[in-house]
């Protein structure tokens, strides 16, 4: 085993992301849920502010795990051109399963952002966050989504990670760091000592936390 659990894995990540500490520009986003426990640690390291990034895949009806797209917090919508074409997909398919998937994006925001408003991304160095990369397709959609927002720099930070998926990502972000890529993979799962689910409580209680802990970092700081 690796990692005792999340925070752990959160911890032996922010110590690969130290050039990236004490910046007012950078800002650490969590791919909810299991991502939260990770870049709640990260941030704490780097002083950074913490958010959530919540993406949903669209997946193609009678074949969901097939994704014919992805939607993201900020209202952003991307569409697998390949896969709609290939599959002759009409728009109002893809209208009406974006329009579920938003009522159960829209119920997260407010599960576990309150009335906060999102998070400004034009032009800073944003870290998103989750807790490892198997395939990589929900990131995938995440920094997609994440670049319609205009960010200075996406960093994809995650402790472990397929070989290949890490790979792959170095020609689709403008930075990729896994902190550990075993071969054979397996899964996520496997590589963490306690992997049991990250609750909404929990990130609620974290996103909570996280505020005090910048001001304490800042404080520090002067």
């Amino acid at each position: 085993m690796i990692f005792q659990d999340r925070k752990d894995g959160g911890r032996q990540l922010a110590a690969r992301l130290t050039n990236y500490a004490d910046r007012p520009d950078v800002l650490v986003l969590a791919l909810p849920r299991g991502g939260v426990p990770v870049a709640f640690e990260v941030a704490k390291h780097l002083a950074a502010p913490l958010d959530i990034f919540l993406v949903r895949k669209l997946g193609v009806p009678g074949h969901e795990e097939l994704a014919m797209g992805a939607i993201a917090s900020g209202g952003v919508r991307v569409i697998n051109e390949e896969v709609v074409r290939y599959l002759d997909i009409p728009a109002e398919v893809i209208d009406a399963v974006a329009a579920n998937e938003q009522l159960e994006l829209e119920r997260r925001e407010r599960a576990y952002r309150d009335d906060r408003p999102p998070p400004e991304v034009e032009g800073r160095v944003v870290i998103l966050i989750d807790d490892g990369l198997a395939t990589g397709s929900t990131m995938r959609a995440a920094a997609g989504a994440l670049r319609r927002q205009k960010p200075a720099r996406i960093v994809v930070a995650v402790p472990v990670s397929a070989p290949e998926t890490c790979v792959e990502f170095r020609g689709e972000v403008d930075e990729i760091v896994c902190a550990v890529t075993p071969s054979p993979f397996l899964g996520v799962g496997l590589w963490y000592k306690d992997f049991s689910q990250t609750t909404d409580e929990e990130v609620r209680e974290l996103l909570q936390r996280a505020p005090q802990q910048q001001q304490h970092a800042a404080s520090r700081a002067h």
